[in-house]
């Protein structure tokens, strides 16, 4: 009888719980039709010893980078501090190590910060990666290599995957067991961890988007004024007008400031508007697509489904606001 498939999980000091206690759930309740294991966990650290969580309790694991050569796949974990995200760096040896396991064909996973692991390994230089979204700047910073998605929720490329932050974890382990042993054992599985079963890694991370602060930035006061007219047919040379510069200046220095076009960052803050909406009132989904400046209900739809992976209905029964 074939073994089950092994997974090594690395964790670090400043360890986020959440993160170190998703593989070894989601991986350990993955059973074929018999009740048999699937997979068996072994969790570590870069020297054997014990870590402290950013929730105050210390973790004392069984194993060290030993368990790298032992596993079929390994996963790094998230930190919320220390090196690893402050400045990139990674404890002695565990570069190596991650380089040996992709050398050796060995699948390699990160959740949520644990992509700094893996990016300060120089495994995802030229890849798409995903990590959670308030670490999105300080990732790029440290790793301008790296193709980052700062919305989904996980990205599967191949031999190297990562994911957001939190519940992405428990998409993607899901997503892994899906792919190795098909549907029925990844949904048996989620039922027993009581999650979803399914969640596109495509799907958009739910994410707080404020008004960036610059007070001198050149389009910064324009900003400000179509926040406060969303509702409004916005043109972009009604725009430029108002920010007294040509459309090619406008659009160009738009873009340097928050990093979109002015369409692009147009419709995320109206997709903004709508999902409070939803959130905060009982308004009909027509209401709200006016109010926010789609017009049409089925212009919000297609727009809320891109930007989040879900139609209105599905987002205010999720994330209705009550009490």
């Amino acid at each position: 009888m074939a073994r089950p498939h092994r997974v090594a999980v690395l964790i670090f000091d400043h360890a986020a719980g959440v993160d170190l206690g998703v593989p070894p759930q989601v991986f350990g309740t993955a059973r074929d039709d018999d009740g048999k294991r699937l997979y068996e966990v072994r969790v570590c650290t870069p020297d054997g010893g014990p870590v402290w969580a950013t929730a105050g309790y210390q973790v004392q694991p069984q194993h060290g980078l030993e368990a790298f050569e032992w596993a079929d796949t390994v996963v790094a974990c998230g930190v919320h501090d220390g090196p690893i995200v402050t400045e990139g760096v990674l404890p002695e040896g565990v570069g190596e190590a991650f380089r040996a396991a992709v050398a050796a064909g060995k699948r390699v996973m990160s959740i949520c910060t644990g992509a700094f692991a893996l990016a300060a390994a120089g495994l995802l230089d030229g890849r798409p990666a995903a990590t959670h979204w308030w670490w999105v700047n300080r990732f790029r910073r440290l790793f301008p290599e790296v193709e980052l998605r700062p919305e989904v929720l996980f990205v599967d490329d191949g031999q190297v995957l990562t994911s957001a932050g939190v519940a992405a974890g428990l998409d993607l382990c899901l997503h892994v067991v899906r792919l190795d042993h098909g549907s029925s054992v990844a949904n048996r599985s989620a039922r027993r961890c009581v999650v979803a079963p399914w969640r596109d890694g495509g799907q958009a991370q739910f994410i707080e988007r404020p008004l960036p602060v610059e007070p001198d930035s050149g389009t910064t006061e324009v900003r400000e004024w179509m926040l406060g007219n969303l509702e409004q047919p916005l043109e972009l040379r009604e725009l430029a007008g108002r920010a007294r510069m040509s459309v090619r200046t406008f659009t160009r220095r738009f873009r340097e400031e928050t990093g979109l076009s002015p369409g692009q960052w147009l419709v995320r803050q109206r997709v903004e508007l709508a999902r409070r909406l939803l959130e905060e009132t009982d308004l009909p989904v027509d209401r709200i697509a006016s109010q926010a400046g789609f017009g049409t209900s089925a212009s919000l739809r297609a727009h809320l489904r891109t930007q989040l992976g879900t139609a209105p209905s599905s987002y205010r029964r999720t994330f209705r606001q009550t009490g």
